[in-house]
C-alpha cells in the first residue's frame, strides 16, 4: 500500500509557500513607490528585486559554508521543522528594518531588509521543498510541490492588491492615492508579525523535524542496491544538471514576464497603465498550471481526479478574473484565454503523473508556443508569450523532485544548491534583454527562451535515464497505484 499524503502536516507547510508569493509579488508595488519618492533612476528602483532575489544565492552559500565549517548538515542537526521556524524569525527580523527606513526615508535601510527577508526565505525553501516531497507517496511528491507552488500563486495574486490597498487606500493598480515613504512600514510591520507567529505555528506543529533521508532514497528506488551513496553531493549527476536546469528554468519564466511590457507596447500599442492585466494574467497561469497537476496528490477516487483535472484550472482562472475585476482592469481580452487552457491540462494528462515525461511535454508546447508567438502578431502573439506561464508553471516541482532523487543524506545539500540557482532570474532576463536591445528586437528575442526549454527538454531525457540506471523508475512507481 502507497503511503498516504499527511495532510494535517502539509496544511501547515503550506504556509511559507503562501509568504513567499505574496512577498515577491508585493516588491513590485514597492518599485514605483521608492523610485517616485526618494527620486531614483530606473536602474536603482530595480535594486529592490535584485537585493530580494540575490538574497536566495547569498543564502544558500552561507548554509554551505556553516554547514562545512560545522561539520554536518545544518538541518540534520537543527531540524527541518526547526529551520523553518529559524528561517521565519530572521524573516521576521527584516522586516523590522522597514520602521527606521520609513522614518528616515533611507533606500539603503529598506533594500537590507528585504535582503534579510530574502535571506530567512532561502532557509526556509531549502527545508520546505524536500520537506513536501516527503510528506507521502513517493510518486506524489511532484504534485504535492505543485499544490504547494499553487498556493504560492495564490500569494503572488492576492499580496499586491493587499499591499497596494494598505499603501494607496486602494487596489487598483497604477492609482493615484496619496503614497507616502511612512506609509510602506505598516504592512511590512505586519507581515513581520504574521511571520513570527507562523514560526510559533510551526514550532509547535506535527511538521517532522527529522527525517531519515537514506530510508527515503532506499524507499525511492526500485532496487536498493542500486542507491548510489557518494561522498559529494557533486557526484549525482541529476542534481548537476538540475541545477542548471533549475538556473535557466526560473530565468526563462521571469524574462518571458519582464519582456512582455516592451513587447505590447511595441507591437500591440497597449499603452503603460493597460498591461497589468497582461502581466497578471502571466502570473495566474502558473497558478493555473499547478492547481491542476496538483490533483494527482489528492486522496480522492480516479473519477474524480479526471473531473478535478478539468475543474481547477478554471477555478484558478475564475480567481485571475475576481482579482482583476476588484482591481477595476478590464478583462475582456482574455475571454479566449479558456481555450489556450484545454492544450496545458492535455499536456498533464499525458504526463501520468511522471515528473520527467511532464517536464519534456510542457517544454515542448513551451516551445511552440514561443515560435507562435515571434512569427505571428496581434493577440495571437500576446495568447501565446502569456501562455508559456501555463508551461512553467509545474516545471520547478519536477525538476526539483528529479534532482534530489536519490540524494539520501545528501538531500538538504543538494535543496540548497538548487535554491542558488535562483539567480538565474536575473542573468536570463538580462541576456534576452541584451538580444533584443543589440540583436533581433523585442519580439525575436524570445529565442532565448526557446534556447532554455531546450535545455530543459533535454534534461527531463536525461534525468530519466539516470535516475533509472540508480534503481529509480517513476514509470514503475506509477504502475504500482496508490493514492
Amino acid at each position: 500500500m502507497s503511503q498516504q499524503t499527511k495532510w494535517s502536516q502539509f496544511s501547515v507547510l503550506i504556509i511559507v509557500f503562501f509568504f513567499w508569493g505574496f512577498v515577491a509579488a508585493s516588491n513590485d508595488i514597492l518599485i514605483p513607490v521608492f523610485k517616485e519618492k526618494l527620486h531614483l533612476s530606473q536602474v536603482q528602483s530595480q535594486m529592490v528585486s535584485f537585493a530580494f532575489y540575490v538574497a536566495y544565492t547569498v543564502g544558500s552559500i552561507i548554509y554551505f559554508f556553516v554547514s562545512k565549517a560545522t561539520g554536518g548538515d545544518i538541518l540534520n542537526r537543527i531540524g527541518f521543522k526547526n529551520g523553518i521556524s529559524l528561517g521565519l524569525i530572521i524573516s521576521a527580523l527584516g522586516t523590522l528594518l522597514f520602521y527606521p527606513a520609513a522614518q528616515t526615508a533611507s533606500f539603503t535601510l529598506m533594500i537590507t531588509g528585504l535582503f534579510i527577508v530574502g535571506l530567512g526565505f532561502s532557509l526556509q525553501q531549502t527545508a520546505a521543498n524536500p520537506l513536501a516531497i516527503v510528506m507521502g507517496d513517493p510518486k506524489t511528491g511532484q504534485q504535492r510541490l505543485s499544490m504547494a507552488g499553487g498556493i504560492n500563486n495564490f500569494g503572488t495574486t492576492i499580496g499586491p492588491l493587499l499591499v497596494s490597498f494598505a499603501i494607496f487606500g486602494t487596489v487598483a493598480v497604477g492609482a493615484t492615492g496619496v503614497a507616502s515613504i511612512e506609509s510602506v512600514k505598516t504592512p511590512y510591520l505586519v507581515l513581520g508579525a504574521l511571520f513570527v507567529v507562523a514560526a510559533i505555528i510551526f514550532k509547535f506543529s506535527s511538521v517532522p523535524n527529522k527525517i531519515d533521508l537514506e530510508k527515503v532514497a532506499d524507499e525511492e528506488a526500485e532496487d536498493a542496491t542500486r542507491v548510489l551513496h557518494r561522498k559529494s553531493v557533486l557526484n549525482y549527476p541529476q542534481l548537476v544538471l538540475g541545477m542548471i536546469a533549475i538556473f535557466v528554468y526560473v530565468g526563462v519564466e521571469v524574462s518571458t514576464a519582464s519582456n512582455l511590457p516592451a513587447f505590447l507596447e511595441q507591437h500591440l500599442q497597449i499603452s503603460t497603465d493597460k498591461i497589468a492585466p497582461f502581466i497578471s494574467l502571466y502570473w495566474a497561469s502558473l497558478m493555473i498550471g499547478r492547481w491542476a497537476s496538483s490533483v494527482g496528490a489528492f486522496d480522492v477516487s480516479k473519477g474524480a481526479k479526471q473531473i478535478l483535472k478539468f475543474l481547477m484550472p478554471y477555478v484558478a482562472f475564475g480567481v485571475f478574473l475576481l482579482v482583476n475585476t476588484i482591481a477595476s482592469h478590464d478583462v475582456t481580452p482574455f475571454y479566449y484565454y479558456p481555450f489556450v487552457i484545454v492544450a496545458m491540462i492535455i499536456g498533464d494528462i499525458m504526463s501520468k503523473g511522471n515528473p520527467a515525461r511532464l517536464l519534456l511535454i510542457y517544454s515542448g508546447m513551451a516551445i511552440v508556443a514561443l515560435c507562435i508567438g515571434i512569427f505571428a502578431d496581434g493577440m495571437v502573439s500576446a495568447y501565446a508569450f502569456i501562455s508559456v506561464g501555463l508551461f512553467c508553471s509545474t516545471l520547478w516541482p519536477c525538476i526539483f523532485t528529479l534532482s534530489i532523487a536519490g540524494l539520501g543524506k545528501h538531500t538538504n545539500e543538494g535543496a540548497s544548491r538548487l535554491i542558488m540557482m535562483i539567480m538565474g532570474g536575473g542573468f536570463i532576463s538580462i541576456l534576452q534583454g541584451f538580444v533584443s536591445d543589440h540583436f533581433t528586437g523585442i519580439q525575436w528575442s524570445y529565442i532565448v527562451g526557446i534556447l532554455c526549454f531546450m535545455y530543459l527538454a533535454f534534461y527531463a531525457i536525461r534525468a530519466k535515464s539516470i535516475l533509472k540506471a540508480q534503481g529509480i523508475d517513476y514509470d514503475h512507481l506509477e504502475s504500482k497505484g496508490g493514492h
